[in-house]
């Protein structure tokens, strides 16, 4: 068993404490120069007929399809996962009452300065120099200590629901790491690589209307840390964008019942950079709150991660070097988009 928990991973790299707590966005009638971001040549997708691929996880064809989607985009949305969709409702409607609550009301479960899990902004926000237009909540295990802060009598429906769905969650992820591991052809025996308990994390993330959507950005383009990211988002509107090679931003549409799944960092080192590690955003909207849960897994944080297969075009079997979760955790903290670069031999 890991003796690291993925929370504990966090802690050696501390936030400055306004680089934690959010903006109150109720009560702002324009949007402050804190947060108004330059205009830049790439704010707008290049073409709103591009959509990712689709894969129905009951499709016979569903390990072909799920590597094809992972290589040529490294996001595809995923439908037939058996989630059921009440659950989906559930936790949105949870996240929706957290996100109304008064702002006052939301910094008792504020993060530490030094802590994962907690209200507050996002955690790649010392890297740019404007904020974002975006609240988070994450939940590492039990939300049950952030979540007595905010309802400290009526806590039980939101725990009940967040566990329920983490739950579900993890058993999808397993499922879907294993037909990426068949899809590269790495045999059955290696698809259960990493001892229990898996490194996880829930975020939930709030993307207010805004008085003027196009100069502000909800978050930052970036990648995800671990092996791959399950993502819920709100079938009000759109505000999740991708970029892809040779193409640029892709506006990823909501689907009615579908989970977006997207490779992460690490999921891109074991695959050799097969895979690529998806560059993603998210975009807000005039008139409407966008919602969205996020879902990470990866390996416990003491695991060793080094590539599984050969590079592409290649008989050389390793081409990054071999890092903890929690050595990658770390280089990523202090770098982000440079991380990856970082160990590429």
């Amino acid at each position: 068993m890991s003796s690291t928990t993925l929370s504990e991973a966090y802690r050696d790299h501390p936030l400055s404490l306004h680089h934690v707590i959010p903006l109150d966005f109720n009560t702002i009638p324009t949007v402050p120069d804190s947060h108004l971001w330059p205009p830049s040549d790439d704010d707008f997708p290049s073409d709103d007929r591009l959509s990712i691929p689709v894969v129905d996880l009951m499709d016979p064809d569903a390990v072909k399809l799920i590597g094809d989607a992972c290589e040529t985009w490294g996001v595809f949305h995923l439908t037939g996962h058996g989630i059921p969709l009440s659950l989906l409702e559930h936790v949105e409607v949870e996240g929706r009452q957290l996100f109304s609550l008064p702002a006052e009301q939301k910094l008792k479960a504020l993060r530490s300065p030094g802590g994962a899990t907690g209200y507050g902004v996002a955690q790649i926000s010392p890297f740019f120099p404007k904020y974002m237009w975006h609240e988070g909540f994450t939940i590492m295990g039990s939300p049950l200590e952030q979540a007595i802060q905010l309802w400290p009598d009526d806590h039980k429906r939101f725990c009940d629901v967040m566990d329920d769905y983490q739950k579900q969650m993890k058993m999808l992820a397993e499922k879907v790491i294993s037909l990426i591991m068949r899809s590269l052809e790495i045999h059955e025996e290696m698809i259960r690589i990493w001892p229990e308990p898996a490194g996880t994390a829930l975020q939930l993330n709030s993307y207010p209307s805004c008085p003027d959507p196009n100069r502000v950005m909800g978050l930052a383009p970036h990648t995800d840390s671990l092996l791959l990211t399950i993502l819920h988002q709100s079938a009000t509107t759109t505000g999740l964008q991708i970029f892809k090679e040779e193409v640029g931003w892709v506006l990823v549409y909501p689907i009615h019942g579908a989970l977006v799944v997207n490779v992460g960092d690490l999921l891109h080192i074991l695959s050799n950079a097969r895979f690529p590690s998806v560059l993603h955003r998210a975009i807000v909207s005039q008139s409407k709150h966008r919602l969205s849960v996020a879902y990470f897994y990866g390996p416990p944080p003491d695991f060793n991660v080094t590539p599984l297969v050969k590079c592409l075009n290649s008989d050389q079997m390793t081409g990054f070097l071999s890092v903890t979760v929690k050595e990658y955790i770390s280089i990523k903290a202090k770098n982000l988009e440079k991380a990856l670069s970082l160990i590429r031999i």
